[in-house]
């Protein structure tokens, strides 16, 4: 694709495209009364025990609203390490493995800018989730597609995966449970892609918000930075977003090999120097807080995938879908006549008011469908739903 520069650009930048997510967002904003299920922005408030700890420093702490050093508070780098102990069984050192970022947005985009050369691929899967594509190519990178197989409800093969390794590959990218289908990879195929990764020496970034939100059982979630064997080759990062309600407060971290960790604190400093001190504050107590609030949340969106899907049920001749495993996101694919996915979602906010993302946006294999976010109040999934009935009659 050639692009024209311009003085406020570079041709990097004018090759890549907002958010698809944010972009429908942008739209909806700009209307009165949109139903919306696009934007993964969970409807639960950030628990009281994270907010009262944060008040409680901000009345009591001098420096609470002063700079961090650029990997984060010591004492919430101890408290990483001692949480990835708990869930992987794997001990890292907060001081050499241990980067604070803000949010997992900035996480990758580090990572990637660290690892990346013009021209150098990744791959991910497809579908997979829509900024990761952006990013990718905002570090001079080339997506290189790993397509699921919706005939099996969106599962891997991992027999197509290896094909796409080539001198110029650095990393492959995952989320499990997906976004934006729900899929949760099988522990054997997570297993083989560690092993193609150290086989090739690359790097396997694993991307965590929806780990805690398995609806059947937690084990479901294997998570490939429990595996010693393969440690040398991850870069796992956790997001506070999702799972305690943080996504205002911008905050993760990330577990990486300690030569990877010295090569990233250059451009996260030079990026936004620390995340901030007094989310840095509110993730301490959510690590050292009990956790109540996780099986609440899981509860919650589990009746909402419930119904959401059953809303979905009543609109055969509209969608049909595959229902997820994991996260809080459907992706159903449209099943009545329409020019493209994009097109379709324009209309239905224009002619409904009801707002959802266009598959298009997380990979080739997502066009002709759309996702839905059911982490919105049961009332938005309803009302959006109520609409697209009467948009569609049957």
């Amino acid at each position: 694709m050639t692009v024209t520069r311009s003085p406020y650009a570079s041709c990097r930048t004018a090759q890549l495209s907002m958010s698809a997510i944010k972009d429908m967002a942008i739209r909806a904003a700009k209307l009165p009364d949109v139903a919306s299920l696009t934007w993964g922005l969970p409807s639960f408030r950030t628990p009281e025990h994270i907010r009262e700890a944060v008040a409680e420093a901000l009345r009591e702490d001098p420096d609470a609203g002063k700079y961090t050093l650029p990997d984060g508070l010591p004492q919430l780098r101890e408290a990483v390490a001692d949480t990835h102990f708990a869930l992987t069984g794997l001990r890292v050192s907060a001081g050499r493995n241990v980067v604070v970022t803000a949010g997992n947005m900035e996480g990758v985009k580090v990572v990637l800018d660290t690892i990346l050369d013009d021209g150098d691929e990744v791959i991910l899967t497809d579908p997979g989730f829509a900024s990761h594509v952006q990013q990718i190519m905002a570090c001079g990178g080339q997506p290189i597609y790993w397509p699921l197989d919706e005939a099996r409800g969106w599962g891997a093969d991992i027999g197509k995966l290896e094909p796409l390794i080539s001198p110029r590959t650095r990393a492959i990218l995952l989320v499990t449970p997906s976004n934006p289908t729900g899929t949760i990879l099988d522990r054997e195929v997570l297993l083989s892609v560690g092993e193609i990764a150290l086989r090739h020496g690359i790097l396997v970034v694993l991307d965590d918000p929806y780990s805690h939100f398995a609806f059947h059982r937690a084990s479901d979630c294997f998570n490939l930075a429990s595996a010693e064997a393969y440690a040398g080759n991850v870069a796992y990062l956790f997001s506070f977003s999702k799972c305690h309600a943080m996504s205002g407060w911008r905050l993760g971290y990330a577990v990486v090999p300690e030569a990877l960790k010295r090569q990233m604190l250059k451009l996260h400093d030079a990026t936004l120097i620390c995340a901030p001190r007094p989310s840095q504050l509110a993730g301490l107590a959510a690590l050292r807080g009990s956790g109540d609030h996780l099986d609440e949340f899981r509860s919650i969106l589990d009746r909402r995938r419930n119904l959401i899907c059953g809303r979905l049920d009543r609109v055969r001749h509209v969608f049909s879908y595959i229902r997820p495993r994991g996260a809080y996101y459907v992706f159903p694919r449209i099943e009545t006549a329409h020019e493209n996915a994009t097109q379709f979602c324009l209309d239905l906010l224009n002619k409904a008011q009801v707002c959802v993302t266009p598959g298009s946006a997380f990979g080739p294999s997502g066009e002709g469908h759309v996702r839905m976010a059911f982490c919105v109040s049961d009332e938005e999934i309803e009302k959006a739903f109520d609409r697209i009935e009467q948009h569609f009659p049957s």
